[in-house]
C-alpha cells in the first residue's frame, strides 16, 4: 500500500483556471478524453478543488514512481475501501493499463481516445476555439486578440505563456510526440488541407524515413481517434480525403513557407469540428454543412473576386442544393444574391462567436 499512501498524499493543486465550455457531468464514471495538450489535467483539477481531499485518491498513470511498480485493480479498491474514498481518478490513463478498472462508485478516468468500456459518460475536451482564447486575452482589443489567436493557435499552453511562442510550440512538440511521430506530423503539416490518402502519406514517408507500413496505419488510426488529425470526406472530387491537423499553429510551426490559407483554411474547418457540425468538403471551393450551407475560407478577397467566382461555379451550387454560401474573411463583410442563393462575408471572429449557435448540429 506504501504507492498507494504515496498518490493519496500527492493530490495536485490546481493552477489559475480560465472557464471552458465543456464541464465535468454530476455522474458516478466519468471518462475525459482528448487530444494531448487540450487542457484536461487543467479541467480536472479545478473541478477537485470544490470536493473533500480526505475523500479523493488520485493517481497519474504517468508518474515515475510507476515505472516499475505495476498498480493492481484489487489493491487500490482495497484502499478506497481502507481510506473511505469517494472518488478515484486515474490521470493518462490508457486502454488495458491495468487488467480491469476498479470497482469503485464514483471514478474519473482521463485519456487521449475514449474508453472502449462501457458504463462512462464520455466528455471530450477539444483545444481553444475563439471565444475560450478570448478569455485569455482579458480585454485586449478585438483586432489585437484575433492577430494573437492567428499566431498562438488553439493549445492552452501558447495562450498562457508569455515566452516566445516558438519555444513554447517546439516544447509541446518534444514533450507530447516520439521522435517517430515528430516524423509523422511534419509530413501530416507538409500536406496540411490537401486531399490524400493513408497509403498515400505511407509512401511520401517511407522516402523521408524509415517507417513500416503496419506503424503508418495504425498511428494515424490512433492519431485520429485522439483527434491529432482529421480526414475530411469529399463529396466532388474522389482518390483521397483533406487532411486537418488539429492546431493550426503547430502546423505553421512545422513546416517552412506554410502559405497563410493554409493556416486560414484550417482555422474555419477547426472551428466546424469544435461545434460537432457534419460537414464535407466540395473540392477545392468550401465546406459543405449538413443544412446544405457552404462555407467558403477567402482571407482576402475583395467582394467583386468573390462576386465573379460565385457566378463561375453557380452552376456547381445548384448541382449540390446550396441555398446559403458563407464567406469567411480575415475583416471584409459584405452580401449580394444570385438568383435565389444567398451570399454573406463576415470576418472570423464575427463568425465563429456571433454564429454559435448557428454552427451547433441539428438534433
Amino acid at each position: 500500500m506504501e504507492l498507494l499512501e504515496y498518490f493519496y498524499t500527492q493530490l495536485p493543486v490546481g493552477e489559475s483556471y480560465l472557464p471552458r465550455k465543456a464541464q465535468l457531468p454530476e455522474a458516478s464514471r466519468i471518462n475525459l478524453h482528448g487530444v494531448r495538450g487540450a487542457g484536461k489535467s487543467v479541467l480536472l483539477f479545478d473541478h477537485l478543488q470544490e470536493l473533500d481531499k480526505e475523500r479523493l485518491l488520485y493517481i497519474d498513470c504517468q508518474d515515475p514512481n510507476l515505472r516499475f511498480n505495476r498498480l493492481e485493480s484489487g489493491r487500490i479498491e482495497e484502499f478506497c475501501v481502507k481510506r473511505d474514498i469517494s472518488l478515484l481518478i486515474l490521470d493518462h490513463y490508457y486502454e488495458a493499463y491495468l487488467d480491469i478498472l476498479p470497482d469503485i462508485s464514483n471514478l474519473i478516468v482521463v485519456t487521449l481516445e475514449p474508453l472502449e468500456t462501457e458504463g462512462f459518460d464520455r466528455v471530450e475536451l477539444f483545444p481553444l476555439d475563439y471565444e475560450e482564447f478570448l478569455l485569455f486575452e482579458r480585454g485586449a482589443h478585438q483586432g489585437t486578440s484575433f492577430k494573437h489567436f492567428l499566431k498562438l493557435g488553439t493549445l492552452p499552453v501558447m495562450a498562457r505563456s508569455t515566452k516566445s511562442s516558438t519555444l513554447v510550440l517546439r516544447n509541446f512538440f518534444n514533450a507530447s510526440f516520439d521522435p517517430q511521430e515528430q516524423s509523422l506530423l511534419i509530413l501530416m503539416a507538409i500536406y496540411q488541407t490537401r486531399h490524400i490518402t493513408v497509403n498515400q502519406l505511407y509512401t511520401y514517408a517511407k522516402e523521408r524515413f524509415r517507417i513500416s507500413k503496419d506503424w503508418l496505419y495504425r498511428t494515424v488510426k490512433r492519431f485520429e481517434q485522439e483527434g491529432i488529425v482529421f480526414f475530411i470526406e469529399d463529396v466532388a472530387q474522389k482518390g483521397g480525403k483533406k487532411l486537418i491537423l488539429f492546431d493550426f499553429a503547430l502546423g505553421k510551426y512545422l513546416t517552412m513557407g506554410q502559405p497563410f490559407i493554409t493556416q486560414f483554411d484550417t482555422m474555419v474547418a477547426l472551428s466546424l469540428i469544435k461545434h460537432k457540425v457534419p460537414f464535407t468538403t466540395l473540392g477545392i471551393h468550401g465546406y459543405l454543412l449538413h443544412d446544405r450551407r457552404l462555407v467558403i475560407p477567402a482571407p482576402f478577397e475583395s467582394e467583386e473576386s468573390i462576386w465573379k467566382k460565385s457566378h463561375a461555379r453557380f452552376s456547381l451550387y445548384r448541382e449540390h442544393g446550396i441555398a446559403e454560401v458563407v464567406i469567411i474573411t480575415v475583416a471584409n463583410q459584405y452580401r449580394y444574391e444570385i438568383q435565389g442563393i444567398s451570399f454573406e462575408a463576415l470576418p472570423f471572429y464575427e463568425w465563429s462567436i456571433l454564429n454559435d449557435d448557428e454552427l451547433s448540429p441539428v438534433a
